[in-house]
């Protein structure tokens, strides 16, 4: 990673925020953190500052610890290419991610998890990225529901790119997760909030398997893969 460009999308979520805070030891050249909250941009700009100098401007505080936030959607294609400008890496992480809600908004759905990563494969490509991988979910198998059906189609157009490259260099990778431990939305607050709430923890079914990992493990996973990924993973 030394001295290179590494764009995360999704970067205020729970695993982009703490890919953005490991990337910051890293060496890299400049980490661009790219999500469409402006208060979670804010808010990862405090915490990711914390440790610099005492009231230092934003631009300063940027320079000094190489970071650069961007505000901007995916399914804005033209924001997608300005964004990857002179980029070497990117992790695509933004998404659409709790089922119930993109089971309600299936239209929106499609637009970020699938629209959006298609906005981000043709701006990769039209800026020769070296390395692009998409962050999935364990939901793409057999899914039976908007938001795992929307993940698959984002996994396959994201292999399918490495057959339309042509002459360009990119190469395009998935890497699937389970439950993130503690992240945004996770499980673990909703069982805390029960817990202090002196209620029972309820499961939906006793025969459901669900595969779980920590935010730590998901970061190590992406770092390994990017230094591993040779394409169509």
């Amino acid at each position: 990673f030394k001295n290179k460009k590494i764009l995360v999308t999704g970067a205020t979520g729970s695993i982009g925020f703490e890919l953005v805070k490991q990337l910051i030891h890293m060496n890299c050249k400049t980490i661009r953190a790219f999500g469409n909250d402006e208060n979670g941009l804010f808010e990862l700009s405090k915490l990711l500052g914390k440790n610099s100098e005492k009231n230092l401007q934003l631009p300063k505080m940027m320079q000094l610890r190489k970071l650069r936030f961007f505000l901007g959607d995916i399914r804005d294609y033209n924001r997608c290419l300005e964004i990857c400008r002179d980029v070497d890496y990117v992790v695509h992480a933004a998404a659409l991610k709790h089922v119930a809600i993109c089971e309600y908004n299936p239209f929106e759905a499609v637009k970020t998890n699938v629209i959006g990563t298609e906005n981000m494969i043709k701006a990769s490509l039209s800026n020769n990225i070296k390395k692009f991988l998409l962050i999935s979910t364990d939901k793409v198998v057999s899914p039976t529901n908007v938001m795992g059906s929307s993940k698959l189609q984002a996994e396959k157009i994201t292999i399918s790119a490495n057959e339309i490259a042509g002459n360009h260099q990119t190469v395009f990778s998935c890497v699937r997760f389970g439950n993130i431990l503690g992240s945004r939305g996770s499980v673990v607050p909703t069982f805390i909030n029960l817990l202090e709430n002196n209620q029972d923890i309820y499961l939906t079914d006793k025969n459901m398997k669900r595969f779980v990992m920590t935010i730590n493990n998901s970061v190590e996973l992406i770092i390994k893969c990017l230094r591993l990924m040779k394409g169509s993973e």
